[in-house]
């Protein structure tokens, strides 16, 4: 009978001390207690009662410090991993798309300037109010050239036909045109020797307008790459800076070699 009582008492005390294990070590006074009750029946089991506890809170708190500490390794490893996406050919479209509306606009000053010469894109800059509507001529009608000295303009509306004449009256080429049935005829005069100095300074300036847009979009290329190109290596720098300069000779060129043909087409050279 003593050993039917001595395993019972074993076994819940092998049951309270898994118990305490899960509840942080709360149970181990009570474990403690309940080893005494028993009136000494086995001394080793008092002995477990008091270290066995102790050991496993060791072993557990242990194990999660190691797992924590094992974390945190991870996560800083993690932390120091840096992705640098290749942003060149973004910069590189950036700046060419700056340098090509540097060349659009040019295009359109030089167009606006007269010669000796007849040219359709002569009146796009032209504005017509219609009703109060303000809309560019090259909207209204169609211009065309009948010969070297001669423009013809075709409305869509033939009632808009005062209104075209009117307002290439008033622009600057100097033009006047007349009615022809429901077109106008626009005879370019010949250019004096005055007006053709002076649209040739126009050119000059254009020309120069364009080159330093053309400019401020390769430093702004330049600024950008070295500000996000802060680390990485120097000849990926270098290869984009020189991709970028080439990009500028190429439209500085564009934008001179049209102001030179406008220039020759100015002075009848």
């Amino acid at each position: 009978m003593s050993i039917i009582l001595r395993r019972a008492f074993s076994h819940r005390n092998l049951l309270l001390l898994r118990i305490s294990t899960f509840h942080g070590g709360d149970l181990s006074h009570q474990l403690i207690n309940s080893a005494h009750n028993n009136n000494n029946n086995n001394s080793s089991t008092n002995i477990h009662a008091l270290t066995l506890p102790t050991t496993l809170h060791f072993l557990t708190h242990s194990r999660r410090g190691f797992a924590k500490g094992r974390k945190s390794k991870d996560d800083d490893a993690v932390s120091t991993i840096e992705v640098s996406p290749d942003i060149g050919p973004t910069i590189k479209a950036n700046a060419t798309s700056m340098m090509e509306a540097a060349i659009a606009a040019l295009s359109g000053e030089l167009n606006k300037l007269r010669t000796g010469r007849a040219s359709p894109g002569m009146l796009d800059h032209i504005i017509v109010e219609l009703d109060g509507v303000k809309m560019p001529l090259s909207h209204l009608a169609v211009v065309s050239v009948m010969d070297s000295k001669t423009l013809s303009v075709n409305p869509y509306d033939p009632n808009t036909i005062k209104k075209l004449e009117s307002a290439i009256v008033a622009s600057p080429l100097g033009l006047s045109p007349k009615v022809d049935g429901e077109r106008l005829i626009a005879v370019i005069p010949p250019l004096t020797k005055e007006h053709i100095q002076a649209v040739c300074k126009v050119v000059t300036k254009s020309c120069e307008d364009a080159r330093q847009s053309i400019r401020r979009a390769r430093q702004k290329a330049m600024d950008t790459a070295k500000k996000l190109y802060s680390h990485a290596p120097k000849d990926d720098v270098k290869k984009l800076e020189k991709e970028v300069d080439e990009l500028t000779k190429k439209f500085v060129k564009s934008a001179e070699d049209m102001c030179k043909a406008k220039e020759k087409e100015i002075t009848g050279g």
